[in-house]
């Protein structure tokens, strides 16, 4: 089963805080998790701290094929550039459908323009 990387809601009503944690693609958000890699307090104020993670777990479990959520993709990135260290979790791609759309589009010029020559050919004989 597919591994993500995703956030957990705990909290109160109106006061939300967040477990980010590894579980499969399956589970119910609150349900089930192999690891806590790190909580997100977005009311924070004060001393409290915002974000906390261990980016070392982050790494090993993105190495073993996790894919994190937007949203903790987003929150990791975040973390990485606090702790000094260059984003390593990159965004997904969406322009390789465009690159793959665009041979196509050629293709099919080409293929149009052949049977206009083979009509020309078949029209000099009845003549």
């Amino acid at each position: 089963m597919a591994l993500r990387i995703r956030l957990q809601r705990h909290g109160a009503s109106h006061a939300p805080v967040y477990r980010m944690v590894v579980t499969e693609s399956s589970h119910r958000r609150d349900g089930r998790h192999a690891e806590v890699l790190g909580h997100y307090n977005p009311k924070a104020r004060g001393q409290d701290v915002e974000l906390k993670l261990k980016l070392d777990r982050v790494d090993y479990w993105t190495g073993v094929g996790a894919q994190p959520s937007d949203t903790a993709r987003t929150l990791i990135n975040r973390a990485r550039r606090e702790a000094g260290l260059v984003a390593s979790v990159p965004s997904p791609q969406p322009a390789k459908k465009a690159e793959a759309a665009a041979p196509k589009a050629e293709e099919a010029p080409a293929a149009a323009e052949e049977p206009k020559a083979e009509a020309a050919e078949g029209e000099q004989p009845q003549a």
